[in-house]
């Protein structure tokens, strides 16, 4: 990273560390777009998306790895960002109940209810922007 410039996951990490639902695109194996909502959260320098174990999305990033997040900022519905980038870690067991319970405590005040059944994709954050309209 070139002195004064933002890492990529800087500029938008403040729509990821609030309770704002986003939607993950993937690509079908034959190179269809899906989106699905999800919750996110920063962890270190990746975004962590909480899903369901061989979900569509889980299915579509172990073929293709690259997505793209849309997060919608709750409290102002104009204020919105674009991620793009690929999954690097597909976390379970464990490690991924901590990170989790940390996604859960930001959308609900508490871990996550459900103990089962879950992973975390980590994300490396290529290209971001936010903006206001």
């Amino acid at each position: 990273m070139t002195a004064g410039r933002q890492a990529p996951l800087a500029k938008v990490a403040h729509l990821f560390t609030a309770p704002n639902l986003a939607h993950i695109a993937t690509l079908m194996p034959e190179g269809r777009p899906t989106t699905v909502p999800v919750w996110v959260g920063v962890e270190g320098d990746h975004l962590a998306v909480l899903t369901i174990p061989d979900s569509i999305e889980d299915r579509n990033v172990r073929h293709d790895p690259r997505v793209a997040l849309s997060p919608i900022d709750a409290d102002n519905p104009y204020l919105m960002a674009s991620v793009r980038g690929r999954v690097a870690q597909r976390v379970e067991g464990p490690e991924a109940w901590t990170i989790i319970d940390r996604i859960s405590q930001a959308y609900t005040g508490g871990p996550y209810p459900e103990r089962d059944n879950r992973i975390v994709l980590l994300i490396d954050v290529e290209v971001a922007w936010s903006a206001s309209f």
